[in-house]
């Protein structure tokens, strides 16, 4: 197939892309015939597998019904009845979502809409945001300065007003050096010393994923964090915004992974898997307290955006949730999940390269290093991920990278295939990668 070249600003500026022309199920077809078995949802964004002919339908429908009306002007249809559906799966006080385009619109929304909940309580002093390092929350000047991905940030830093971060709860490379449970959660004691030394009436809000993603590549929290931290943010007035842009809607098993830790946060954010991966759309919920402060303070919420509460979107997400209720992709997620965590710590945990095989539903993370006794990894400049992804790109099998997880040094890979793939499927997955890492990096 002959398309024109040259004129794209592309996302990867050095070498050649296949061209990409149809896709299925968990499978994405190049222009030569090769196919890939898109173990990675993309950016963790295909949840539903490729071609939902559903989804198709509804935006179809919505284009030729109303396809754009101003969120100031008029509500619509499929907006109110996405904001029924989402809430028909997260606690009942969670009950108030806004509508944007990406996950970072919806973590700048969050940062804001956490700054007006003050403003409109009475507490103007509380400005300060404190996130994590290890993190990714958006490359938008906001959500950058929140993230805790130092290769983003370093090019922009002058730019923004920075957060204040905190390590992340990652036991493998646990910033003090201690082990879980004995630690007594000095990675949540982190939060409450950075409250502190900050200024105690002066913090907004703490950001942070509730299951880290793709920069540190899959890491679960340690038992007790997140009640720990939902303890100490109560005790200082400070909201907690949990960033479930790629952890949420069931990737993890559960429709929000905070379910997994008995925690409700002030805000989530939403995306990515929302529309299935066809539309932008992501989605910032908050409490019902929270929206009345506003409602009846200033009555205003100073934020916006164009496409915001867009109905064409709202049709793909409304139309998203349907097949997630309907084929029960979310409990799929949390029995079939296991079955791919087994397979993957089989064959690979006993790998003398192979630091850990950790995750949970159908979000895994391997990562890799060159000492397994001490953890010390492979130098940046080796390039271990970036070999590892593209050989197994080679063999048709799609991963998601993750660097730097050691500092500057640091390798890892993120499982996260769409909620569709099934046993052959994941053994595929697992065979075709454990392969490839004995070749790359040998036995």
């Amino acid at each position: 197939m002959a398309i024109p070249s040259g004129k794209v600003f592309p996302r990867k500026l050095k070498g050649s892309l296949p061209l990409a022309v149809k896709a299925e199920g968990v499978w994405i077809y190049g222009d030569q015939g090769k196919r890939y078995l898109d173990a990675s949802g993309g950016a963790v964004v295909v949840n539903l597998g490729h071609g939902r002919q559903e989804i198709a339908q509804a935006v179809h429908d919505q284009i030729m019904t109303l396809h754009y009306a101003h969120p100031t002007m008029f509500t619509t249809a499929p907006v109110e009845e996405l904001a029924q559906a989402l809430a028909r799966h997260t606690p009942p006080e969670l009950g108030r979502f806004y509508f944007q385009t990406s996950g970072a619109e919806a973590v700048e929304t969050a940062i804001k809409l956490a700054r007006q909940i003050h403003l409109d309580n009475g507490r103007p002093q509380r400005a300060r945001l404190i996130a994590r390092w290890g993190s990714y929350h958006g490359l938008t000047l906001g959500a950058l300065a929140a993230t805790g991905r130092t290769s983003f940030r370093v090019p922009y830093a002058p730019m923004f007003s920075d957060a204040h971060h905190i390590p992340p709860p990652y036991c493998l490379r646990c910033a003090w050096g201690l082990k879980h449970p004995s630690c007594d959660l000095r990675c949540a004691t982190a939060l409450e010393e950075a409250i502190q030394n900050i200024g105690p009436t002066t913090v907004s809000a703490f950001l942070a994923e509730t299951f880290s993603g793709a920069t540190i590549a899959a890491v679960p929290p340690p038992e007790g964090y997140w009640p720990r931290v939902r303890e100490i943010c109560d005790r200082y007035q400070v909201l907690l915004i949990q960033d479930e842009v790629m952890c949420g809607l069931g990737r993890t098993g559960r429709w929000l992974a905070s379910e997994h830790y008995g925690v409700v946060p002030d805000i989530v954010t939403l995306g990515k898997g929302l529309s299935g991966g066809t539309l932008a759309l992501s989605a910032v919920g908050t409490l019902e307290r929270h929206f009345a402060a506003i409602r009846d303070g200033g009555g205003v919420f100073m934020h916006g955006g164009t496409y915001s509460h867009h109905p064409v979107a709202a049709a793909a997400g409304l139309a998203a949730i349907g097949i997630l209720e309907r084929e029960g992709l979310v409990e799929r997620v949390a029995e079939m999940g296991q079955f791919l965590g087994r397979l993957l710590k089989a064959t690979l945990e006993d790998h003398p390269h192979v630091a850990q095989v950790r995750g949970l539903g159908y979000l895994w993370g391997v990562e890799f290093v060159r000492d397994k006794a001490t953890l010390r990894p492979f130098p940046r400049q080796e390039q271990v991920t970036e070999r590892l992804w593209q050989a197994l790109f080679d063999q048709g099998l799609i991963t998601y990278k993750s660097t730097a997880l050691a500092g500057v040094d640091g390798d890892a890979l993120v499982v996260a295939p769409p909620f569709v793939a099934g046993d052959q499927e994941l053994e595929y997955i697992a065979d075709t990668l454990t392969k490839v890492v004995g070749q790359v990096l040998g036995a």
